[in-house]
């Protein structure tokens, strides 16, 4: 995992899940800027699992558990198309801050990649 790239996705992922709470409590729901936002962290997070793959056989391996690694991965990819399958099923206002959290709870789960790779010992 490169950290530089870990702050960018994190950086993407906040972004989004703030704006699309917001836009989900001024009472929009879900168009083309949140669902479109939202493909974008899973595009970030496809990058990700490219890095995370390649690393390791360059010498950049993880200092934690990798089975823990990789299952925050797995799953942080799984939460935005979950989110957007809802966000096309239920066209409610709540689920445009549907995609926002889960777009917040990919940012958190990357910080915590972060740590497993960076500053465990394993």
């Amino acid at each position: 995992m490169i950290a530089g790239l870990a702050y960018v996705e994190i950086g993407i992922a906040v972004v989004v899940g703030l704006l699309a709470v917001v836009l989900g409590l001024v009472g929009r729901r879900p168009d083309d800027i949140s669902i479109g936002a939202t493909a974008l962290v899973e595009l970030a997070l496809v990058v990700q699992i490219v890095v995370a793959i390649v690393a390791p056989l360059v010498g950049n391996a993880p200092t934690g558990d990798l089975v823990e690694f990789w299952i925050y991965l797995v799953t942080a990819a799984l939460l935005p198309p979950v989110a957007v399958l809802w966000g096309l099923v239920d066209r409610g206002r709540w689920s445009t801050v549907v995609l926002g959290v889960a777009s917040l709870a990919v940012a958190v789960m990357l910080w915590r990649m972060l740590q497993i790779w960076t500053v465990q010992q394993a």
